[in-house]
């Protein structure tokens, strides 16, 4: 008996150790061996992906938004402000609208004043203003609400998790309105799930809960601790996986089922893997599904902050995809190291128009 014991135990930390399958509520250290190489094979199938790619990025002392074909080729700025700072953007589910947020700051200040948050076309025109002391927004599944996070304080932090509670924003008639459930605390990177019933978010310090991430009903007040280590999760386009980042070095997914009496995690397998000093972050589903694309790049501290975090400076970080039905098959499709940071894809227009 014993030595059966010594013998999955010895199993288990040998698979462990190569990056095999994990427990979904159990964290992974980063990886024993360094992760594999870009792969020039797949990069040559980016050329034939129909989507675009939207992220901000630090060009010439500000932050913009710039949209590129999934390849990285014909790079468009989408803002040209040269006095405002844009950043975490995300497409409406037609691929007509994108929201982000704006750090504003008053003249010679080192930091902002406010944050607030905007949409507009996808081609830039059109812009919008939702409203002041909101962190971080995202869309309904029709496109026509923005889900965003009121800012705890009235006073600017980059403290991600700095927000309370939930907020809609109907564009049809620029109401406001709160989500029923008032106990909502210290969330961050809100994703609304294609059936409009639920949303997943990271909780850092609220709630009870130390860090994780929850599922909770976009209608309700039920909530769900999905037991997965990590941050910055994103639900697939059919709803059927979440992807999350489950440490600074592994981006990880997993079948989510939100039937049932709770959501549920199974199947957790890894995406990309990277190794010390290099993150990787903000991973997102391709509108089929069959990509993901995420941030990577050195782990330095900017303003006592990570370099992660939204409107911290990133050097040296750029925008990859990778293949979403296997481990560790990825490539670079930025390389100019400008800050680039959280992805969003962009999906084809009715119509074909790209």
């Amino acid at each position: 008996m014993r030595r059966a014991w010594l013998v999955a135990v010895t199993a288990l930390t040998v698979a462990l150790a190569l990056g095999g399958p994990l427990p979904a509520g159990e964290a992974r250290k980063e990886p024993q061996a360094p992760p594999p190489p870009p792969s020039e094979e797949f990069a040559k199938k980016l050329k034939d992906i129909p989507n675009r790619i939207v992220y901000e990025t630090f060009r010439d002392g500000n932050w913009e938004l710039f949209s590129v074909k999934a390849d990285g080729s014909d790079p468009v700025n989408l803002t040209h402000t040269a006095k405002v700072n844009e950043l975490y953007p995300h497409v409406s589910p037609d691929g007509t609208k994108v929201c982000f947020v704006s750090d504003e700051f008053e003249e010679g200040a080192k930091n902002p004043k406010v944050r607030s948050a905007w949409y507009m076309n996808l081609d830039g025109a059109g812009r919008t203003k939702i409203g002041d002391g909101i962190r971080e927004a995202c869309w309904s599944p029709d496109s026509k609400t923005i889900a965003y996070l009121p800012c705890e304080f009235d006073k600017f932090t980059y403290d991600d998790f700095a927000t309370k509670g939930v907020k809609f924003f109907d564009l049809a008639t620029g109401k406001h309105s709160e989500h029923p459930n008032k106990d909502l605390f210290h969330l961050y990177n809100l994703c609304w799930s294609p059936d409009g019933n639920w949303m997943v978010a990271t909780v850092h310090g609220g709630m009870g809960y130390k860090h994780t991430i929850l599922a909770f009903e976009a209608k309700g007040t039920k909530v769900t601790d999905l037991k997965i280590p990590g941050c910055r999760p994103d639900l697939s386009p059919d709803g059927k996986k979440v992807a999350w980042g489950a440490s600074d070095w592994e981006l990880d997914a997993a079948d989510i089922d939100f039937g049932g009496d709770a959501p549920r995690i199974r199947n957790r397998h890894a995406l990309v893997k990277s190794a010390e000093p290099t993150k990787i972050y903000h991973v997102d589903w391709s509108p089929d599904g069959k990509y993901v694309a995420f941030s990577r790049g050195p782990e330095k501290k900017n303003l006592k902050f990570a370099p992660e975090m939204i409107g911290i400076k990133a050097a040296g970080w750029n925008i990859c995809v990778a293949d979403a039905n296997a481990e560790s098959i990825w490539w670079e499709i930025t390389s100019d190291g400008n800050c680039n940071k959280e992805p969003d894809w962009a999906p084809v227009k009715a119509g074909g128009e790209r």
